[in-house]
């Protein structure tokens, strides 16, 4: 005989939230049975209505706080509610911090059987206008309003907004002008379903240190209507617009930005200085969009390699080089490999600026350049692992612990598949030393992390 589910959707209970997801869900039991509900906050009682019941738990909205929460606080913008870019805005960021650092541990302890903790969780001094970078989605409602904003919570449907607290306050002024251009001009907008229409996004970036300001415009053909006049209102803003560009997607996806860029004025690229060096950003650079944060995780990590200037450095993963020139300096030789050519030509180019001369930076994926590294007698002293979100594949992580460094720095953006790997190094005589939590996302769900692995003796 079937068990009888103990809640139904449509139901009203009475709830008290007593953890958050590592996705920003609040978490309650009714009657042993799990339910979730979002913009809630740990200490909450609510009344929440039921709009999903499955076998072993149930979502909820609240429909009313009986009781707030001590650490729940009036959120600061208009567009929470119907952003899809921000979790915590509603709880105060001390709270925020110590989630995040309980979310490092816990994948540590449940998913890695790993007797560690965070050290600690670093983190900037304000969480707001940090981001370096937007990317904003432009359409057209039902009436033909022009909305640019961000996408609601997994949807693609556009939240029209004229202000977001993560990105610099310089994007929040240069949109207007981007937006009158738009309906002063036969500018038609991309449909994505259809995929028709020209103009599909806004894509602003900023170099903290020197205040140069890129405005990609990213369309679905190949020119942009009385480009001249954009030209215009961007410069009439008094900013400090060194670089407007055309970035040309003809794809029909969801993929931002297409690999043909088109300069039509200034610049092909801006230029930041980061951790003591100068970094050319172009449309299409991999660059970590909270400068702050990441001097704070790339000095922790330059910590843990422990470097005295003899050792061979191999950094996989490297991306545009950003993690591994920032260590050049302290070590005998830097290897970089990155898989994708562009990021790679970006990381000599990046070496050539400051003027290093012991990195050498290589095309290939990270498992077959640590096989031939390791086939070829490479031995680094040092190994530093910045992966993606899924994580390294066994094969890199068995690859790393033959060459026998003598340490391991492993930079993570994913508590979950941190956990995994490290639980793989351990059989392989590597175990974890040192573990920091980085805020380099404050009011979104992300929070990163490096670790020291060390050889066991």
């Amino acid at each position: 005989m079937k068990k009888e589910t103990v809640i139904k959707k449509n139901d009203d209970i009475r709830l008290s939230i007593t953890a958050l997801t590592s996705q920003g869900s609040g978490l309650g039991r009714y009657r042993d049975m799990a339910v979730f509900v979002e913009g809630t906050a740990p200490g909450d009682e609510i009344e929440a209505h039921i709009i999903k019941v499955k076998s072993s738990y149930a979502v909820g909205k609240i429909k009313r706080i009986i009781k707030p929460a001590p650490c729940r606080v009036d959120s600061d913008c208009e567009y929470d509610s119907r952003c899809g870019g921000c979790a915590y805005r509603h709880i105060t960021y001390e709270k925020e911090l110590e989630i995040k650092k309980q979310t490092v541990d816990d994948a540590l302890r449940r998913i890695g059987g790993l007797d560690i903790s965070a050290k600690q969780i670093l983190s900037i001094e304000r969480p707001e206008y940090y981001r370096n970078k937007a990317q904003i989605p432009v359409g057209i409602d039902e009436s033909g309003k022009l909305l640019t904003g961000f996408y609601s919570r997994r949807t693609h449907r556009i939240t029209d907004s004229r202000e977001c607290l993560l990105q610099m306050k310089e994007f929040n002024m240069l949109l207007p002008a981007v937006r009158e251009y738009i309906l002063e001009n036969p500018v038609t907008v991309y449909n994505e379903e259809s995929g028709t229409g020209l103009l599909r996004h806004i894509y602003f970036r900023r170099a903290r240190s020197t205040g140069e300001i890129m405005v990609c415009i990213v369309i679905n053909g190949d020119s942009l209507p009385k480009q001249e006049r954009l030209i215009g209102k961007l410069l009439a803003t008094g900013l400090d617009v060194k670089s407007v560009i055309l970035n040309v997607n003809k794809e029909k996806t969801n993929v931002v930005l297409g690999e043909r860029c088109i300069t039509i004025y200034g610049s092909d690229y801006i230029e930041d200085v980061l951790c003591g060096l100068r970094f050319r950003i172009s449309p299409l650079s991999f660059y970590q969009v909270n400068p702050e944060g990441t001097e704070l995780l790339y000095g922790k990590a330059k910590e843990y390699a422990c470097l005295t200037g003899e050792e061979t450095l191999l950094d996989l993963y490297c991306g545009t080089g950003t993690i591994g020139l920032t260590m050049a300096d302290s070590v005998k030789k830097l290897i970089g490999v990155e898989i994708i050519p562009q990021a790679i030509e970006n990381a000599k180019e990046n070496a050539r600026l400051n003027g290093i001369e012991n990195a050498e930076f290589f095309c290939d994926d990270a498992q077959g350049a640590a096989k031939t590294l390791y086939e070829q007698g490479i031995h680094p002293d040092v190994v530093v692992l910045d992966p993606p979100r899924k994580g390294c594949s066994p094969d890199v992580i068995e690859t790393v612990a033959k060459m026998s460094p003598d340490r391991v720095v492993y930079v993570s953006c994913d508590p979950a598949t941190l956990a995994r790997d490290l639980a793989l190094f351990a059989p392989l005589g590597y175990e974890a030393a040192e573990v920091t939590a980085v805020d380099m996302f404050p009011r979104t769900v992300h929070v990163e992390s490096a670790v020291k692995l060390i050889k066991k003796q």
